[in-house]
């Protein structure tokens, strides 16, 4: 079920700026100039194309813990939204139109490929918890040289798009120059819970 995967995260940062030529940490500060302070909190949510907008929404609620919640009626495509953890996951029914170019559901577990990150408390429960459901992933170990080692699990959702679990707490953040630009999010970012149970609770 499982494969096991503990080589360095080779290229990992091998993303592109934005901007011409590479950007040099130390010279960072250029890349701020003309980008006035901005009214962003966090993030809100991801929203995903789906063959099957009732298997994607089985799996995210019994593998990952989301919430399913109420979707505006004005909405009149088919589709489900899901909360927990601070974020939302909207997904939405696919047709021949409507592709996902960005996933692959088979071939290999690249940890490349466009993905989205959940922090995790408990890496042992969750890697139990993929492997009582019988789903693929890599498991890999990075930056243990630093002295702060990474723990990551990989796997794919339904429609193939990639899903990272990880404790990068312990990764210390370190802005490159701009330290009064970093904003963390407030709790008033989380959406207002309604405390009445609005159907389909235990």
């Amino acid at each position: 079920m499982g494969e096991e995967c503990k080589e360095a995260a080779g290229g990992a940062g091998a993303g592109r700026a934005a901007v011409e030529g590479p950007v040099d940490p130390a010279d960072s500060a250029k890349l701020y100039e003309d980008v006035p302070p901005m009214p962003l909190m966090a993030l809100n949510h991801i929203s995903r194309l789906c063959k099957s907008v009732d298997d994607s929404v089985r799996f995210y609620v019994k593998a990952l813990g989301f919430v399913l919640i109420h979707r505006p009626p004005a909405l009149d495509f088919s589709g489900a939204w899901l909360f927990n953890y601070g974020v939302g996951i909207h997904l939405v029914q696919r047709d021949d139109a409507r592709r996902a170019p960005d996933v692959s559901p088979a071939g290999e577990l690249d940890p490349m490929d466009n993905h989205i990150s959940f922090q995790c408390e408990d890496m042992g429960m969750m890697e139990r918890r993929l492997r009582e459901m019988r789903i693929r992933y890599m498991k890999r170990t990075i930056n243990e040289e630093e002295g702060s080692p990474i723990d990551q699990l990989f796997f794919k959702d339904p429609d193939g798009f990639m899903i990272e679990i990880c404790n990068c707490e312990n990764l210390e953040l370190v802005p490159a120059g701009a330290l009064g630009r970093l904003r963390l999010p407030r709790d008033r970012h989380n959406p207002p819970v309604r405390m009445v149970d609005g159907g389909g609770g235990e």
